[in-house]
């Protein structure tokens, strides 16, 4: 069972920082300045908050599908500037884009810790 993965420090870390990156990242509309720009600082919101308690999550019950939605929250961090139009908006394009790229790297290779794990079946 996913559940009864025992992680090591270093994989439990990588959700620690995932946790830290969705917070900063809810935080950015108001101490970057953009909270006036609605479609930036409500994705900000929706995927910070959305990255942080996914992270949570798998701090405390590990499941591979966690680590998916990091994976794919951080790839659409990175993208959402131009898809919602905000890319213009420079502190709100900069934040999205490295919080996504920290983020989904970060996923990814806690994907591929969980890869490299020896079958317990």
């Amino acid at each position: 069972m996913a559940n009864t993965i025992e992680r090591k420090i270093e994989e439990k870390a990588l959700d620690i920082v995932n946790v830290v990156i969705g917070l900063a990242l809810v935080l950015s509309p108001w101490v970057l300045g953009f909270s006036a720009e609605q479609a930036a600082a409500w994705n900000a919101w929706v995927v910070g908050a959305l990255i942080a308690l996914i992270a949570a999550g798998a701090l405390f019950a590990f499941a591979a599908w966690e680590e998916w939605a990091n994976l794919v929250l951080g790839i659409w961090a990175v993208l959402s500037p131009w898809i919602l139009g905000f890319a213009a908006v420079s502190a709100a394009m900069w934040v999205h884009m490295i919080a996504g790229l920290i983020v989904a790297v970060l996923a990814g290779l806690d994907l591929w810790y969980v890869s490299k794990r020896p079958s317990t079946a």
